[in-house]
């Protein structure tokens, strides 16, 4: 009898040891950023973007320079390859004060976008309505 507990309890250590050294999974914070460009030399920008894979919740912080005038909107497009158009993805609020920052929940296949470079950031004007800067939000 003893023999059988001492075996269980051999057997319930090891296990522990296995279970102890087994990879977890674990969530991560994705680091990625867009250079903001124009057609006039005067207008740039940047952004930093946070991606966290356990929230699904992407983050960013916007800042901008040398506009026409106020932005009207700002949004993450995409899917699109590095100069392809693509539709609003993700909205940006509140874009007309620099910097913008906010967050929103992202879907497994926007994550996916995202992460994958398919994603671009373009920040529209009255006299530039289809987007005064554009960049490719990479990692």
């Amino acid at each position: 009898m003893h023999d059988m507990i001492f075996r269980i309890r051999l057997a319930g250590m090891g296990l522990a040891a296995l279970l102890a050294t087994a990879p977890v999974a674990m969530a991560e914070t994705v680091q990625l950023k867009a250079d903001l460009k124009g057609s006039s030399a005067a207008a740039k920008g940047d952004a930093a973007v946070t991606y966290d894979t356990a929230s699904k919740q992407v983050t960013w912080r916007i800042t901008y320079s040398g506009l026409s005038g106020p932005p009207t909107a700002a949004h993450f497009h995409g899917p699109a390859q590095p100069g392809a158009n693509a539709g609003v993805a993700v909205a940006i609020p509140n874009p007309a004060t620099a910097p913008v920052q906010g967050s929103a929940m992202l879907t497994e296949a926007q994550a996916a976008d995202l992460l994958g470079g398919r994603y671009y950031i373009n920040i529209h004007t009255a006299a530039n309505p289809g987007g005064e800067v554009r960049g490719q939000v990479t990692k």
